[in-house]
């Protein structure tokens, strides 16, 4: 349920804004402090043990993406903070993961919120990790909850320089950076896909309790999703649409690719929850059906054994008189007419297709 619902911590209540409060989950155990500095000829990559050691690449005329994992030092995040002339208040979002996807230009530097999603198959459920990206004229600093691999891949594109991003300025780094989040949500989405498709066909060959659950939790998740991609429409097309001088016109190409790969994954999820609907709708309908199908069996059996029990009834009463029970074949020429009964109506219903 605090996935759906922001909770902010009680020992924030009544604190100045600005006071740094980590709120969430504490997801590692020690700050992992990494740099990489580049430009298009050469490259350094280290981590460092103090946050000291970050200092000196302010300054540097290279591009620095310095890379924290763990916010719940607020130590580190006050002396980063304090060094890169950050407002208190961005650090304050920065520490607080129950941010929604935002972004915010202060002019000498730009600040996004985002969240990176993973799939957990052992607990068969999503789970998110805000990051938080600043980026300037010639630095990036990104803070994640805790270690992953999302960001590999464009790692080792800067170690052996493929593609632009070591030709380019920070704010293709902060592109990249994005990009690298949201093709995350692809494979998200494709994952889901099939688990969503697995269970419609085994929804219509065998609408259980089981399926039901199944469907619920899928549609929780699908809120989860939009909770965490649909702001991130708006926060691209702001980087697209302004007129931050951070943000080269070149660049401005490809984010516009980002935005078009937000709608369409915006338009998977509301695919998605639009098939969760209907499955949800098809499994009442089953249950409805089947339902249906008792009822039905349950007044045909009713229907036979009603004018039976009415001649039962009759020659059951205890009037000395009735002719018939002095016959010597009455007993099976009363037998035999209540089969001939029931062998007429089910004739009569199997004509009409009740059977």
């Amino acid at each position: 349920m605090p996935r759906f619902f922001m909770k902010r911590a009680t020992q924030q209540l009544g604190l100045t804004p600005g006071t740094l409060v980590h709120i969430g989950e504490k997801k590692i155990e020690k700050v992992r402090i990494r740099i990489i500095d580049y430009d298009e000829t050469q490259l350094e990559e280290k981590e460092v043990k103090t946050v000291e050691e970050v200092f000196p690449f302010k300054d540097k005329p290279t591009i620095t993406w310095i890379n924290i994992d763990g916010l719940h030092d607020i130590e580190v995040i006050e002396k980063i903070g304090r060094h890169f002339g950050l407002h208190p208040l961005v650090l304050e979002d920065i520490v607080n993961t129950e941010q929604r996807p935002k972004l915010e230009d202060f002019g000498d530097h730009i600040f996004v919120v985002l969240k990176m999603l993973y799939y957990d198959k052992e607990k068969n459920e999503l789970e998110a990790e805000q990051v938080s990206l600043i980026f300037g004229l010639n630095f990036v600093i990104s803070f994640q909850e805790r270690l992953g691999k999302i960001f590999e891949p464009l790692r080792e594109r800067i170690r052996k320089g493929k593609g632009r991003v070591r030709k380019s300025g920070a704010d293709y780094l902060a592109y990249a950076l994005i990009d690298s989040i949201v093709d995350n949500y692809f494979v998200i989405l494709e994952q889901f896909g099939e688990r969503i498709e697995d269970t419609e066909q085994e929804l219509a060959t065998n609408p259980t309790q089981e399926i039901l659950q199944t469907i619920r939790a899928f549609k929780k998740e699908m809120i989860f999703l939009r909770k965490s991609i649909w702001p991130l429409r708006e926060v691209v097309n702001l980087l697209e649409r302004g007129e931050s001088p951070l943000i080269h016109e070149s660049t401005g190409i490809y984010l516009r690719d980002v935005y078009d790969h937000t709608i369409q994954i915006i338009d998977a999820v509301e695919s998605y929850r639009d098939m969760l609907s209907g499955m949800l709708d098809v499994y009442l309908s089953s249950i409805s059906n089947k339902m249906n199908e008792v009822m039905k069996v349950l007044t045909i059996f009713a229907a036979i054994f009603i004018p039976l029990t009415f001649v039962a009834g009759i020659y059951g009463t205890n009037f000395s008189f009735i002719p018939e029970l002095e016959w010597q074949w009455s007993y099976f020429v009363f037998l035999a007419v209540l089969v001939l009964i029931g062998i007429s109506m089910l004739a009569y219903f199997r004509r009409k297709k009740w059977l």
